[in-house]
């Protein structure tokens, strides 16, 4: 063997030690990070959001039935009798603080249909010459097809065979219908959208299955930046045609077909359980975390009568017959989820997380004045051009009204922002009431208005931020914007009515029977969720930049 043999020999030797030595310090590195995180308490977290739940609904429930699902859950677990979900209280903004832990001024999403000055609109092929400014619509307008459960896909048998849609939602995103990303004169995927991770992409990153189940392929945006976190999502279109019912009547529209689309979801979900995919085709392992969100009783709150059965509540906090039928409806379903937990095994490692995105404004009847926000808007676009006869665009560039007011406005400006206020606040007129006679408003509507500068410190962010909207109004109580009397209920708004949901942990990791009355945010169920499976809460970027606490399970 020469020198030069036995020296590369000795250096390679010599870097094999030093390779190993590396490798034998990030394993220790590793294993003391890991011995540092919290044990797993549990293998397992379903994650059930029932839209439009108030917390004093799930009290009511209880009380009447001490032996259902809905109080084996509660009393099985710690409840969080003073939870409060987003602001604005819309389903977008409310599942994603649940599974990144932070509020729209840090996900930078407000709504599911909103406006960006910083992306080009839908459609824009010549990046050049385009003008910024975009909205956003991350609803059923996405779909291939929106006016099918399966969302333009092309199954066949439907909508029974609906389980046999695809888990990767962007099978059927029409990618023609998005916004497009200036950096890249592409559409941006609604994932590309959120601006923090999620508790799927945490969990799958460390080897963990994922699956969620929700009403729009647009919920893809849950997948986070990674655009893959979840494994297995099932997203049947909720707005698109009821099958068996008459021509234009989706699955809200009434109650009933609510019910039967809630129900295959919860279908979806069994055969997750049992270890399946959400077909219950592939064998493929419980995922660690799964779930979805029931719409039932939020559509058996909004409508005024369906089933022959007056929707709503019949007086202050109590449900009225339909609201009633579907708290039941819930319960029978979450106690299926039970019972296969049970059956299969499951029920010891597993902890139920139950909430909801947002709440319903009003629980009173009483209160229910509808107001037309189209005639506000248009009255504002005409007010503004008049006091600025230059003007060429109208001042709203987009808005969202459901119980409290949202606007993008084409002028930036904070006078611009304070001329749209104070034109709002001077607006009185008729709405109806929950009768369809008319009643009176005064302020448009409104209780409070932050507008400009005073809005972007309201959501903690900047006038900067090109997702911020310039208005955000909060509504008087009872408030609802619509242009009809098809309508009894709404959210989106800041009243107790929108924002106290329940929050319920229960099963493995959680203390039996346990209730803690202080305040707590539905962001903390993300970190909670990444607690339990032994994860680490402080890996979701959002839970850094708002300092989002783990719920205090262990009393």
């Amino acid at each position: 063997m020469t020198k030069k043999t036995i020296r590369l020999t000795t250096a390679i030797g010599a870097a094999g030690v030093l390779v190993g030595v590396i490798a034998s310090q990030a394993t220790a590195q590793a294993s003391t990070a890991a011995a540092q995180r919290p044990a797993a308490a549990a293998k397992h977290v379903l994650l059930l959001s029932v839209d439009g739940l108030h917390q004093t609904d799930l009290a009511w429930y209880v009380a009447q039935h001490p032996k259902s699902a809905l109080a084996r859950l509660v009393h099985g677990g710690t409840e969080f009798t003073h939870a409060q979900t987003t602001i604005p209280s819309d389903s977008f903004p409310g599942m994603v603080a649940q599974v990144t832990g932070g509020t729209p001024g840090t996900t930078g999403v407000y709504y599911d249909d909103t406006y960006s000055s910083a992306l080009f609109p839908v459609g824009t092929t010549n990046c050049k010459t385009a003008k910024l400014g975009a909205e956003v619509d991350l609803t059923e307008d996405i779909d291939k097809n929106k006016n099918s459960i399966d969302a333009g896909q092309g199954l066949k048998n439907l909508p029974q065979n609906i389980l046999a849609m695809s888990g990767n939602p962007l099978t059927n995103i029409d990618r023609s219908k998005l916004p497009v990303d200036p950096k890249t004169c592409k559409p941006i995927l609604p994932s590309s959208y959120l601006r923090a991770n999620t508790v799927f992409s945490v969990a799958q990153k460390a080897g963990l299955r994922t699956a969620w189940s929700d009403k729009h392929i647009a919920y893809q945006i849950l997948d986070g930046a990674s655009g893959s976190g979840i494994d297995d999502m099932f997203s049947p279109e909720i707005n698109s045609q009821a099958i068996g019912y008459p021509a234009g009547t989706d699955w809200t529209q009434t109650n009933s077909a609510t019910e039967k689309y809630d129900t295959y979801k919860v279908d979806a979900v069994l055969n997750e359980i049992d270890g399946k995919d959400h077909s219950g085709a592939k064998h493929v392992g419980t995922p660690a975390i799964f779930g979805m969100n029931f719409q039932s009783v939020s559509t058996a709150q909004k409508l005024p009568t369906s089933d022959s059965l007056t929707g709503g509540y019949s007086k202050a906090g109590t449900p009225g017959p339909l609201v009633a039928k579907n708290l039941a409806f819930v319960d029978a379903q979450v106690g299926r989820l039970l019972a296969e937990l049970k059956k299969d095994g499951l029920a010891r490692t597993t902890t139920v997380i139950l909430s909801a995105k947002h709440g319903q404004s009003p629980t009173k009847p009483a209160a229910l004045t509808r107001i037309d926000d189209g005639k506000l808007i248009d009255g504002l676009n005409a007010a503004w051009k008049k006091a600025h006869p230059k003007a060429t665009a109208d001042l709203v560039a987009h808005a969202v009204d459901d119980d409290g007011v949202l606007m993008w406005l084409s002028d930036r400006s904070q006078a611009a922002a304070d001329f749209a206020k104070h034109y709002l606040l001077a607006q009185s007129g008729f709405g109806t009431d929950i009768n369809k006679a008319p009643k009176a408003f005064t302020r448009g509507g409104l209780q409070t208005v932050y507008a400009g500068a005073a809005a972007a410190t309201y959501f903690g962010t900047t006038v900067n931020d090109d997702r911020v909207p310039q208005i955000f109004g909060i509504s008087q109580y009872g408030v609802v914007y619509t242009g009809g009397t098809g309508k009894i209920a709404e959210h989106g708004g800041a009243h107790a009515d929108d924002l106290d949901v329940p929050l319920v942990v229960s099963g493995a990791g959680a203390t039996q029977g346990a209730v803690f009355g202080g305040g707590v945010h539905t962001t903390s169920i993300a970190p909670t969720i990444l607690q339990l499976l032994g994860l680490d809460p402080q890996s979701l970027t959002a839970v850094r930049a708002d300092r989002t606490p783990v719920l205090p399970l262990k009393r």
